[in-house]
C-alpha cells in the first residue's frame, strides 16, 4: 500500500513521518531528493542532496515517481523499492501529492496542516528559514490548503507532534485493515503509537 503525507512547508511532515517509520516495521519511508541547500541543524537524510545536473539526469532517465519545482528548487520521489512486505510512506508537497493521485489512485492521500498561520511561519523561523522564503510559503499556503482538502482522504491538524502522530497512525491502521482484513502483512499496527515524551507544537524538523 502507499500512503502520502503532504502538506504545505511548517506543517511537520519531516517529524510526523520519522515518527510513524520508527515505531511501525511495516512502513517504509521514501526519501525524496531536492536541488535545496541543506538547512542548518537539517538531518542529513531528511532528503537526498543533489545538485541541479545530478536531478535533471536522473529525472530524464525516468528516474522519479513523481518530481516538480517550487520556489526555484527541484523536489522528486524516486521511484519506490520497498522491502518485500513493507508498505510505501511518500512525504511530499501538494504537487506530489496530486500526481501520485494522477498514477496510483489506490494510494491514500493524507493532508497534514498546521493548526494557524501563525503557528505556521513560528516552526519555518524556528527550523531557519528566511524571511523572504517564509512571506513566499505563506502566500502559497491558502492555495495548497484548497487543493490539499480536495484531493485528500484524510485530514490532521498537527496541534503537536503526539497528537498528531497517533492520529496518522490511526489512519494507516484503518486502512490497511480495510484492504487486508486485519493489519498490515508483517503483523504490527500503528494505532497504539505512544506519544514522544516531549512533543513541542513548533517542533522545527520538516521535511520541505
Amino acid at each position: 500500500m502507499i500512503f502520502v503525507l503532504f502538506g504545505p512547508g511548517g506543517a511537520g511532515k519531516g517529524t510526523i513521518a520519522k515518527q510513524l517509520v520508527a515505531r511501525d516495521p511495516c512502513l517504509w519511508l521514501s526519501r525524496s531528493w531536492t536541488t535545496r541547500p541543506r538547512r542548518q541543524g537539517e538531518p542529513e537524510d531528511a532528503y537526498v542532496f543533489v545538485d541541479r545536473a545530478t536531478f535533471e539526469s536522473r529525472a530524464r532517465g525516468g528516474g522519479f515517481f513523481e518530481w516538480a519545482e517550487f520556489l526555484g528548487n527541484y523536489y522528486g520521489t524516486p521511484l519506490p523499492t520497498p522491502p518485500p512486505g513493507r508498505d510505501v510512506l511518500l512525504e511530499i508537497d501538494l504537487q506530489g501529492a496530486r500526481r501520485v493521485r494522477e498514477l496510483e489512485p489506490d494510494a491514500t492521500l493524507i493532508l497534514l496542516r498546521p493548526p494557524s498561520l501563525e503557528v505556521q511561519a513560528a516552526r519555518m523561523r524556528a527550523r531557519g528559514d528566511d524571511p523572504q522564503h517564509i512571506a513566499k510559503r505563506l502566500a502559497a499556503g491558502a492555495a495548497e490548503m484548497e487543493e490539499g482538502m480536495a484531493i485528500a482522504d484524510e485530514v490532521v491538524v498537527n496541534h503537536e507532534i503526539g497528537q498528531a502522530t497517533a492520529e496518522t497512525a490511526g489512519i494507516v491502521d484503518r486502512y490497511r485493515s480495510a484492504a487486508r482484513e486485519g493489519g498490515g502483512s508483517c503483523g504490527g499496527t500503528t494505532g497504539t503509537v505512544d506519544p514522544p515524551s516531549d512533543p513541542t507544537p513548533d517542533n522545527p524538523t520538516e521535511g520541505s
